[in-house]
């Protein structure tokens, strides 16, 4: 497992698509990139844009074969810049699209809810490249990362909608805390600490 620096952008983008890319299901990421001819292209803009957040506010983690990533945001570093501004902008008009823009702030009144005003860690995402998934990969990389924070005493909250990975986090001791079904699609929040 290696951390990641700016030049690995390409690297976590094309994981990231390639993870998600193919997944059809009703999910926060087909929720903002939509299913349409441009499909690929949102998806990247998208991977792009929580590659620069959690650069910014966080730490990457990519798997030793680099297949696989782990995007991770510190909550008590999150703030708002004109960096963080223009990237939202870039993302409304690259990706999400104005008229989709009720959706996410909805989508983020459901996590503002859920996640805790103490200071704590947020795996923002987490991928493997679509021909290395259910491989060791994805195993591999979170035991690792587990190990890297073994002195940590924060919470640590993630969000899912697919059920497998829901199914994931548990071996990895997350516990469901809460199942919100406002967009459409079942959102699992977890919680380990």
């Amino acid at each position: 497992m290696t951390k990641a620096t700016f030049k690995d952008k390409q690297l976590v983008v094309d994981i990231l698509t390639s993870a998600f890319e193919p997944d059809k299901n009703k999910s926060t990421i087909n929720l903002l990139v939509g299913y349409g001819e441009n499909r690929t292209e949102h998806m990247r803009v998208l991977m792009g844009y929580l590659f620069e957040r959690s650069m910014l506010f966080g730490e990457i983690f990519i798997s030793g074969n680099k297949k696989g990533c782990l995007l991770i945001k510190y909550s008590h570093r999150e703030k708002i810049t004109l960096k963080t501004i223009g990237l939202d902008i870039q993302l409304v008009v690259k990706c999400i699209g104005v008229k989709n823009i009720y959706k996410v702030i909805k989508r983020q009144k459901i996590a503002t809810r859920n996640y805790p005003k103490e200071k704590h860690i947020r795996p923002v995402i987490f991928g493997v490249k679509n021909e290395f998934k259910g491989g060791v990969t994805a195993a591999r990389l979170m035991l690792n990362v587990k190990k890297y924070y073994k002195n940590n005493t924060l919470p640590v909250l993630i969000d899912a909608a697919a059920t497998y990975n829901v199914q994931l986090y548990k071996k990895f001791g997350f516990r469901i805390i809460k199942k919100e079904n406002l967009l459409g699609f079942p959102i699992y929040f977890l919680r380990i600490n």
